[in-house]
């Protein structure tokens, strides 16, 4: 525990969202001042646990460079952003809008505010679909998005890292793989409406949330001819956040890293295990492959671990699953107690 007096605050955009929710909630436990943006159009309220949630956008100006200065805030960490890939396809501006323009916005209104520390989550789409996905993904991949989701994210990058060379600015960059699983405490988790996340569908479909689960391609050439992927805990990649802060606090240099475990499973594997876990065949359906979906994408993940003090807790696919499922009852139950007392 720190002294929360001693410590200017952070501003987590995006805080009431799946992972920001999380990394707020381990930064409430250490004692940090921390102050959640969120305009909730995805978030939930009842995931922030600690701090100050204020319901606002990242593209409000007025509101951001007040929040800034109020709070004293020295530390910025940016969740705030559209996820859905196939949605920035066929709505590109509304994702180059919210990811790519406000975080412009945010990037002016702390270099006005002098905050001298940025950590940005970033996403395994700005590498696109790499000509050798044989191996794991480097950070000095060369970078080639597909989609308009990859490419806002890595113009976010670029304004991160010009703006860092241009004023005092030090920043950390975490490119996430597959993020899955739920808070092992039970509190908070993946709330998600209409979620795509493989494991969060595989554990709706478990426990009848979903009629079936879909399986895009089974002719890749893996060993069970399904995609492979990195799936990494969120509450390990929330605990690489904090990382990424004390990399910085203690004068650390600007960097980039990948976010995974450097080992992959296939969606048959994540079946069944979810199958497994839960006592139950899952129902599944197998489709065509959809277009830009690499065979495998796995992290390498030596710089991480060289970089930042970062040492993962659950690496481990049934406790990823098994905490999924813990939460898809839990969401149950809650419903339950509303209907109740409605």
């Amino acid at each position: 525990m720190i002294n929360s007096a001693s410590r200017k605050s952070i501003l987590v955009t995006g805080g009431a969202g799946y992972i920001g929710s999380h990394v707020v909630k381990l930064l409430g436990e250490r004692g940090e001042n921390v102050v959640v943006l969120d305009n909730l159009s995805t978030g939930n309220e009842e995931a922030v646990l600690y701090g100050t949630l204020i319901r606002g956008d990242t593209g409000d100006r007025d509101l951001v460079s007040r929040l800034l200065k109020d709070h004293q805030i020295d530390t910025v960490m940016h969740f705030a952003a559209h996820t859905i890939v196939p949605e920035s396809v066929e709505n590109p501006l509304k994702y180059y809008r919210n990811n790519t323009g406000n975080t412009l916005n945010l990037l002016q209104c702390c270099q006005e505010a002098g905050v001298d520390k940025v950590i940005f989550s970033s996403t395994a789409a700005t590498y696109g679909i790499p000509e050798d996905d044989t191996r794991p993904c480097s950070e000095d991949l060369p970078t080639a998005p597909i989609n308009p989701y990859g490419m806002s994210k890595l113009m976010s990058e670029h304004m991160i890292k010009d703006l860092s060379r241009a004023i005092d600015l030090r920043h950390v960059i975490l490119r996430y793989f597959n993020v899955a699983g739920s808070d092992p405490d039970g509190l908070i988790g993946q709330s998600t409406r209409e979620a795509t996340l493989l494991i969060k569908v595989a554990a709706e479909v478990a426990v009848g949330k979903r009629e079936k689960l879909m399986v895009f391609g089974t002719d890749y050439q893996t060993p069970d001819g399904t995609g492979i992927r990195d799936y990494i805990h969120v509450t390990d990649l929330a605990s690489a956040h904090l990382a990424a802060l004390d990399h910085l606090r203690k004068g650390g240099s600007s960097t980039l890293v990948n976010c995974g475990y450097g080992k992959g499973f296939s969606v048959r594997e994540v079946i069944e295990a979810t199958s497994r876990l839960h006592g139950s065949a899952l129902t599944v359906e197998e489709r065509p492959r959809r277009a830009g979906d690499p065979p495998a994408l796995i992290a390498a993940v030596d710089k991480i671990h060289r970089t930042l003090d970062w040492t993962p807790k659950y690496d481990d696919l049934d406790v990823i699953v098994q905490t999924s499922l813990d939460w898809e009852d839990t969401l149950s139950l809650r419903a339950a107690d509303k209907a109740v007392n409605f």
